[in-house]
């Protein structure tokens, strides 16, 4: 069954069974290296597309993304969170346009209960008025806008292998996820999962991110030392309910593969299920941050696949039919 049509009961029952503690299992998320890229980008799309189709996940190393950079980032997403909430408000989440900020708003069809979490978006075209100004956060937007631009060219690195595997080509990812346009929609999140309370952790009903496929093409994540719970299990094996912990390393991105990409890709590259568990009793409980950047197609591309499984559809629509199928039940 593919993941992007898995079936909402199995996910409900997911969430029933990972609340009782489902059994983990082993699964390599391979490393790869990006360094010098130019000259071993044959070498580097090969491990590239061997990690993505075996389980949809993996992480790079050697990306460009300096580490103090990347800890200036997480900083100032800390500072930003640590703002009171009244003033967070003045910022509010236009769901829509994927920009602002929320708190404990989203909920899971796998959960059917609010993530405990809060988290900021941006998008580069629709940020007006939801800058914090410089008198409450100074140095905010130029960080996380540097940042930004960072993450999207590792993103079109990695892309632009997938495009050479796919048979399109150097610049075809590059085209369709173009920050000079208005219809860019690619998202970097900066995500804060709340404490969990000794008495939190006997609650069968709340989790920090219950169990969901992206949408995007790719998603590229940044986790701190010592702050983990994420928990990877791809699709085809839902059934027995084993889950794989990728353990934070602030020296790699975790990446995955997307819906929209698992479409582009006629079905060749499959966006596999993940979630972030709540800590069990003994591990660490204070605090997770995390950063994510969403690469997503400019809202006019085409998503056509070489083989022409599926009809062609622009990235704007199907980004509508997703959010549309995986929330009708809320």
């Amino acid at each position: 069954m593919s993941t992007a049509t898995y079936d909402l009961t199995e996910l409900q029952k997911e969430t029933r069974m990972g609340a009782m503690g489902s059994e983990s299992r082993r699964r390599e998320i391979r490393r790869i290296d990006l360094s010098d890229f130019k000259e071993r980008r044959a070498e580097i799309a090969n491990q590239l597309w061997d990690a993505a189709v075996d389980v949809g996940f993996f992480q790079v190393v050697n990306h460009g993304i300096a580490l103090d950079e990347v800890h200036a980032a997480f900083a100032m997403a800390e500072r930003f969170f640590a703002l009171p909430d009244d003033v967070k408000a003045q910022y509010p989440l236009k769901k829509a346009l994927n920009v602002g900020w929320e708190s404990r708003a989203q909920v899971r069809p796998s959960t059917g209960t609010p993530d405990q979490k809060e988290s900021y978006q941006i998008t580069r075209p629709h940020m007006q008025g939801l800058w914090p100004s410089e008198q409450e956060l100074a140095g905010f937007q130029a960080t996380m806008l540097a940042f930004e631009g960072q993450c999207w060219q590792v993103a079109m690195q990695v892309l632009s292998c997938f495009a050479f595997k796919l048979g399109f080509d150097d610049g075809f990812f590059l085209r369709a996820h173009d920050p000079a346009q208005q219809s860019y929609q690619s998202t970097l999140r900066l995500l804060h999962y709340f404490a969990t309370p000794p008495e939190q952790q006997a609650s069968l009903g709340l989790w920090r991110a219950g169990a969901h496929t992206d949408f995007d093409c790719l998603s590229l994540l940044f986790q701190r030392q010592g702050q983990g719970g994420l928990q990877v299990c791809p699709g085809k094996e839902m059934e027995s309910q084993e889950w794989t912990s990728v353990e934070p390393d602030e020296k790699a991105i975790t990446c995955n593969i997307g819906d929209m990409l698992m479409r582009w890709s006629d079905d060749q590259l499959p966006s596999n299920f993940h979630r972030v568990k709540n800590p069990l009793p003994g591990e660490y409980m204070g605090p997770r941050y995390s950063l994510a950047f969403f690469a997503q197609a400019n809202r006019d591309a085409i998503i056509e696949g070489p083989g022409g499984k599926y009809p062609p559809i622009s990235a704007g629509d199907y980004l509508n039919q997703r959010v549309a199928a995986n929330f009708k039940a809320y």
